[in-house]
């Protein structure tokens, strides 16, 4: 397992399961399970993927030790609008039935909101029941004003990056800043017939890799 460490030096797998879509319990239960097995040992989870219950469940019953488990969850929209950034994180961790969460993230910036938010994302990670927070989906200038009035730089922004994406403008502003980019959907879900560019396959058989493998690294 390789990973990378945050800048508060809590170290982060560099690959996870992210179970966007699975909102169906079972399903949701038996994936976590699978790949908890098979050797993920992070999870990425969110309030409005409304399966939380269910990867809770499945992480307690894999018999892999919780603090072997990278266990990422996300605030939603609504509930910064509703100043309820406490609430929503107390209900998170009572669905997912876990004393803390490895990673806690601002699911979307909301306008008007990217300093307050952040203020409660700080006295949540004061609280100690957080190992790291971040931010996802948000641009230089939604970070730019975010971090004017920070005591605490997001350890993560968590971005659509992919070979039709690579954002890397960014990418270079997150490393500037000691953040580290997480990509989410690298495969591409958008556009299915990622795996099949040939530029992909003839770099793997160069390597002696799969076109997953080339674009995961």
């Amino acid at each position: 397992m390789e990973y990378a460490t945050l800048n508060n030096g809590i170290k982060i797998p560099y690959v996870g399961l992210g179970v966007f879509r699975l909102n169906d319990d079972k399903i949701a239960y038996e994936t976590v399970r699978m790949a908890l097995d098979v050797g993920y040992r992070h999870i990425d989870t969110a309030m409005v993927y409304e399966n939380e219950e269910a990867v809770g469940r499945a992480i307690r019953d894999s018999g892999v030790p919780r603090e072997e488990i990278f266990l990422t969850t996300k605030l939603w929209n609504d509930d910064i609008r509703k100043d309820n950034v406490q609430g929503a994180f107390e209900a998170s961790l009572q669905r997912l039935k876990t004393e803390y969460v490895d990673l806690y993230l601002v699911h979307w910036p909301v306008k008007g909101k990217y300093v307050s938010v952040w203020k409660e994302m700080e006295k949540i990670y004061a609280g100690g029941k957080v190992r790291a927070i971040g931010v996802s989906n948000y641009l230089e200038h939604h970070l730019d004003e975010l971090l004017e009035t920070a005591s605490v730089i997001p350890a993560v922004d968590q971005i659509e990056l992919h070979p039709y994406l690579t954002q890397e403008k960014l990418v270079n502003y997150l490393h500037g800043k000691n953040i580290v980019p997480e990509a989410w959907s690298p495969f591409c879900a958008k556009k299915n017939n990622l795996l099949e560019e040939p530029i992909l396959k003839e770099i793997a058989e160069k390597y002696g890799k799969t076109p997953a493998q080339v674009v995961l690294r």
